[in-house]
């Protein structure tokens, strides 16, 4: 595991990280497979008395949890109720949604192409300047999110993977978006942030981009997935399995965890990650990640400055064979705990922090897309700890979810034929 400063071993003290684990994959997500132990399995009672875990199916490992409620937190006491209708189809798998300032919707596509979805739910022209993508396994175009000052700059920012000779790798770029007699442009695209080393790969590649309160803008990114180039994520001079945060330049933030003669990527925040699709802020502004882990062991974690999260050497999933990962380690000096795992996976995809009115039980909740689990996964913490999980089920892979200005949840459906659904109260 890569040697960290003793000014870094010193924050990990002050931050009360007890040791640490991991999370699934990504765009192929598998539908969940049986345990790997024969023993019978029967559902744990949780903390609550007199209360069910989301979570009834059997676990892939015998894996026991280090924290309370770390895993099968018990469901609410009622359910909330969910009236589902669809307000776009026809998009060709989708990948990320972003609401502009006025109600309408700013949509990716997989293939490399960015849409508007008007406010009836009609998808508008493929929007030219979009930079050529790699399409290939999980590549293609991934997240986008406005700039902060959008409504005086007109400036986005989306992530894709990009090809490159001898291979391809997360890259970020900024442009502003122009309207003008109905139709849509970018103009003025640049490059601001490249994930290195380059690898000659179609997994893992990320990428969710959130901007914090203080402007900066963290980027997630995944590990590449295969063997060889995973075990970058516990190396801090490359840049798989990271979590990023720069300026709306691309440079590293001033006061990242690494910027002071450390050899190692100053862009980094934290690191140790397989392969984060969800991210969010929580009511603090703080940043919260789920990633995917192998056969299970998806993660929730609240990412902190300089802080290793364990991947590959300590995680709560196994291969997809059913061998364990490295010497099967579930937590590890030096390393954080998950705030939460899943086992079996739910496959995160996209993730929102529930503001609006029309849910008073979601208030302050994470919603968290779900491929594996085919909806949303609605968490409920208090302080660092879950307290409740809910299951929303969708009967479809979920690849993103946002809340509307209108306090609904909208969620985006995965692979061809995707479809924006609309979640409001139902009776």
């Amino acid at each position: 595991m890569k040697r960290i400063s003793q000014t870094l071993l010193a924050t990990l003290a002050l931050a009360g990280l007890p040791a640490g684990a991991i999370a699934q994959e990504a765009g192929t997500a598998a539908p969940r497979q049986p345990r790997v132990e024969g023993e019978a399995f029967s559902a744990p009672t949780s903390d609550a008395a007199g209360t069910t875990p989301a979570e009834t199916e059997a676990p892939n490992t015998s894996y026991k949890p280090l924290l309370p409620n770390q895993t099968r937190a018990p469901k609410p006491a009622e359910a909330t109720k969910v009236k589902t209708e669809t307000v776009a189809k026809g998009l060709d798998s989708p990948w990320a949604l972003e609401f502009l300032p006025d109600g309408r919707m700013l949509v990716t596509e997989k293939a490399g192409t960015l849409r508007i979805v008007a406010k009836d739910g009609t998808p508008g022209a493929p929007i030219p300047g979009v930079p050529k993508v790699d399409a290939r396994g999980q590549g293609g175009l991934l997240d986008v999110a406005l700039s902060p000052s959008f409504v005086a700059d007109r400036l986005i920012y989306f992530s894709y993977a990009e090809p490159r000779e001898k291979g391809n790798g997360t890259t970020v770029a900024r442009a502003k978006l122009i309207e003008d007699k109905g139709a849509a442009r970018l103009d003025e695209v640049k490059v601001i942030f490249r994930q290195m080393p380059t690898y000659d790969g179609d997994k893992h590649f990320g990428s969710r981009l959130v901007f914090a309160p203080d402007g900066k803008l963290f980027v997630t990114v995944g590990e590449r997935s295969d063997k060889g180039p995973r075990v970058q994520a516990q190396d801090l001079t490359s840049g798989l399995g990271k979590v990023f945060r720069i300026d709306t330049d691309g440079n590293a933030a001033k006061d990242n965890p690494f910027t002071g003669g450390e050899k190692a990527k100053p862009e980094i925040w934290s690191y140790g990650h397989r392969n984060v699709q969800s991210a969010a802020l929580d009511p603090q502004g703080r940043l919260w990640t789920v990633e995917h882990g192998p056969r299970g062991g998806d993660e929730l974690n609240r990412p902190r400055p300089g802080v290793n999260y364990g991947w590959p050497e300590v995680t709560y999933g196994i291969e997809y064979s059913g061998e364990k990962i490295g010497e099967g380690k579930t937590q590890a000096g030096g390393t954080a705990q998950p705030v939460y795992y899943w086992d079996p996976v739910i496959g995160p995809s996209g993730m929102a922090l529930y503001t609006g009115d029309k849910f008073p039980a979601w208030k302050d909740a994470f919603l968290i897309g779900g491929l594996v689990s085919g909806g949303l996964v609605a968490v409920k913490l208090d302080g660092d700890k879950v307290v409740t999980e809910e299951r929303i089920p969708l009967e479809d892979r979920i690849r993103d979810v946002k809340v509307g200005p209108d306090g609904a949840v909208y969620a985006v459906t995965d692979g061809p034929g995707g479809k924006i659904l609309k979640l409001t109260p139902g009776q």
